[in-house]
């Protein structure tokens, strides 16, 4: 599948703040089976100068500095990106079982933002919390494969959980929306991240894109589309990292468009920084996942 996307973010404060500092994480870092062209990123107001480089984790950043007071922040990325299918098929006995895979994540000689080791331990956005871990331990067994695992947990939040988008909020913690069973792409991914990593899986945070298919004749609202989140599992080396959506109890495929991954939503936040001043902002989004075959 061939997408073309546009992500307009826009902030208002309600009144101007100086020596604003940002953090974009909107250019797609390389990942199998997607091939990016064109990508572009326009801010208004123009900083002098944007530095771009890696995030922490897999992610790619954008960095820029407005000196002058401004009211008003817009951010808009745009680019193509092409999405091939899994070059194999995978079953639920695939990947090493839970008893092992802790010991060869780390034992991999591994120091890359990749390195599976980066994600077995609590990160400040998912935490370790003990009814989460309870309730895993309820549905995993260490003889289990990763695979079966993985979509184990996936599969139980998609069956136990509501999608609510009026339950959280952004800084909503993750033991929050567990105990509603409410919540949205980003609780979800975080309760799983945090039930994998209790039993010994890495688990990573993703951050993309998904097609949004609209009901039997109905047309695509151009700009109506969103951000999505869902978790990678390191499934040992054979297989690697591989993408679980537990909002829509199914494999990260074709319709997915990978941006970057992080231990949580904090180190893969599409816009985040700090400013002088004191005031309130508002933060709206516009994205558009437009596919082109």
């Amino acid at each position: 599948m061939r997408y073309a996307i546009s992500h307009v973010t826009t902030v208002k404060y309600a009144s101007p703040v100086r020596l604003a500092q940002f953090n974009v994480r909107l250019r797609p870092a390389d990942w199998p089976g997607q091939t990016v062209r064109d990508f572009s990123l326009a801010i208004d107001p123009q900083p002098p100068r944007l530095t771009e480089g890696e995030g922490g984790y897999y992610v790619n950043e954008t960095r820029f500095i407005l000196k002058d007071p401004i009211d008003q922040l817009r951010v808009e990325s745009r680019f193509t990106v092409e999405c091939e299918p899994l070059p194999f098929f995978i079953d639920d006995a695939s990947g090493p079982r839970l008893a092992e895979l802790r010991e060869l994540a780390m034992k991999k000689p591994d120091l890359s933002a990749l390195a599976p080791a980066n994600y077995i331990f609590a990160s400040p956005g998912a935490a370790p919390e003990r009814e989460i871990a309870g309730w895993a331990s309820g549905l995993l067994a260490e003889d289990m494969p990763v695979m079966e695992a993985g979509r184990t947990l996936m599969h139980t939040i998609y069956e136990q959980f509501a999608y609510d988008p009026d339950a959280t909020q952004a800084d909503t913690p993750p033991i929050e929306a567990f105990r509603k069973r409410h919540g949205v792409c980003q609780d979800f991914s975080h309760v799983m991240i945090i039930a994998a990593r209790s039993l010994g899986i890495p688990a990573a945070y993703v951050s993309g894109y998904l097609r949004t298919i609209p009901p039997a004749g109905k047309p695509r609202l151009i700009g109506a589309d969103a951000m999505h989140a869902w978790v990678n599992l390191w499934c040992g080396d054979e297989l690697g990292w591989l993408g679980f959506d537990p909002t829509n109890d199914k494999l990260a495929d074709t319709d997915h468009i990978f941006i970057g991954m992080g231990r949580d939503y904090g180190d893969v936040a599409p816009l985040d920084g700090t400013f002088r001043g004191s005031t309130k902002q508002d933060m709206s989004f516009s994205v558009d996942v437009a596919p082109q075959d």
